[in-house]
């Protein structure tokens, strides 16, 4: 894959936070990131998912989500001071920080990682995957094609208010046509 697809792709989720108004980036921490970080970080999760079993397109449908939530960016907060953190935009007082045993900052935390790392929430991702169970790992397992699998994780792990399913599904197909 080229640069230029990369930044295109990067630009595209970048512009999607904004007139999407789904989440976005506030002014809480250093959350300043370029196009090629951006673009290495949805590189980055897509083969963490693949390394963990899932076939390409279930990979994509995740990566999908989180550029629609993030752009796949760790210190990312939701728009207009919202509850939303992180890559998967995690609640605070509930999955971010507050959760038993279920919780992002508790994870790190646990594990000697920030919080604001892409390594730690991706592993934290997986965790509640595949080990709080509940959040769709076997919906997503099931998916044959890269539109069901980004409607298995939107709908059993993102709980997300105004999905926008159809700019979650093209980015999902655009990671997939870019990182298989």
């Amino acid at each position: 894959m080229n640069g230029m697809k990369l930044i295109a792709l990067a630009t595209l989720a970048s512009l999607s936070l904004v007139l999407a108004g789904c989440s976005g980036v506030a002014d809480e921490s250093d959350t300043s990131s370029s196009e090629a970080e951006l673009s290495s970080a949805e590189k980055t999760a897509f083969h963490f998912f693949k390394n963990k079993g899932l076939t390409s397109a279930q990979a994509a449908g995740i990566v999908g989500n989180l550029v629609q939530e993030s752009s796949v960016n760790p210190n990312a907060k939701e728009f207009g001071g919202g509850p939303g953190r992180g890559i998967a935009q995690w609640s605070t007082g509930g999955r971010w920080d507050s959760d038993h045993d279920d919780n992002m900052v508790w994870y790190a935390s646990k594990h000697g990682l920030s919080r604001w790392s892409l390594d730690a929430q991706l592993d934290f991702v997986w965790y509640e995957l595949a080990g709080v169970g509940g959040y769709g790992l076997g919906a997503l397992k099931g998916s044959s094609n890269v539109t069901e699998a980004t409607v298995a994780f939107e709908k059993d792990f993102e709980g997300c208010g105004t999905c926008d399913q159809s700019k979650r599904i093209a980015y999902a197909k655009q990671v997939l046509k870019a990182f298989e």
